[in-house]
Order: structure tokens, then C-alpha cells, then sequence
């Protein structure tokens, strides 16, 4: 058994606060410690997101760019509640937070469409065609009517 060591993150310290003293298995120390990093990661990530102001970073983006931030805030927020009721004893599947999250991924969904349809190659019909007329394999034929048939195309 381990003791949990003092976690700087404010879920995890809130957690630790809970449960100091208290010993817990060591078979789950490395999930508390990949859950404490992930914590640390996303803390991180958030500050770097609160350091610019909503407006500036939304002027700086083009409206698609602009749903795809939504939509990443909107779930980030909705999946950390989910875990926050998890921790509460709460199951999340039970929960309206379910259908949000499940709502947020059909519309995220439709702006990968967006964009994958934006990226995709555009055809050249006229380029195509000019390809294939001159890939056209000819049978070789006679040196007088071969140049009688050369301006001469089937249709």
C-alpha cells in the first residue's frame, strides 16, 4: 500500500484532501499517476487558451476554424463534467450530460464532413479529358491513309 503524495493539480489536490491518511492499493498508483499527468496536461492546455482573449482568437480564425474551437470547448467541458460526476459516484451514462456529448460529436461529425469535402481533389474535366484522348492507344496504319485519318476523330 501507498500513501498519495502531494499532487499539484485542483481536482487531484481536492482528491488528495479527501483521502490523506488514507492508504489505497498500489495496483491503481500508476492509473492516479497517469490521471494526475493527464490533469497537469489538460491545467496546461487551459491556461494557454485563457491567455488570449475569446475575441481576439475568434477574429483570427475563419468561421469553420471557428465551430471547430466551439466544439472542442463545448466537449472538453462537457467530458470533464463527465468525469467530475464519476468521481462524485454518479453514473455519467445516466446522466443528460450523455446526450450533450453524444449531440457535440454528431456536429462535429458534420464539420469533419465540411472539411473533408474541402480537401478533397477537384476534378478537371478538361485536363481528364485530354488524358485519356491522348493515352488512346492507335493501331498503325497505312502511310497514305494515315494521313488522310488524322484530322478525323470517331465520336
Amino acid at each position: 500500500m501507498r500513501k498519495l503524495g502531494v499532487v499539484q493539480s485542483h481536482t487531484a489536490i481536492s482528491m488528495a484532501e479527501e483521502i490523506s491518511g488514507e492508504d489505497y492499493p498500489t495496483e491503481i498508483h500508476d492509473y492516479l499517476s497517469t490521471f494526475d499527468n493527464s490533469l497537469r496536461s489538460v491545467d496546461e492546455m487551459l491556461k494557454t487558451m485563457m491567455s488570449v482573449s475569446r475575441n481576439e482568437l475568434l477574429q483570427k480564425l475563419d468561421p469553420l476554424e471557428q465551430a471547430k474551437l466551439d466544439l472542442v470547448s463545448a466537449y472538453t467541458l462537457n467530458s470533464m463534467f463527465w468525469v467530475y460526476l464519476a468521481t462524485q459516484g454518479v453514473n455519467p451514462k445516466e446522466h443528460p450530460v450523455k446526450q450533450e456529448i453524444d449531440r457535440i460529436r454528431i456536429y462535429m461529425n458534420r464539420v469533419k464532413e465540411i472539411t473533408d469535402k474541402k480537401m478533397a481533389a477537384k476534378l478537371d474535366k478538361g485536363a481528364a479529358s485530354r488524358f485519356v484522348r491522348n493515352a488512346l492507344w492507335e493501331a498503325k496504319t497505312e502511310k497514305g491513309s494515315k494521313s488522310s485519318n488524322k484530322g478525323k476523330r470517331k465520336k
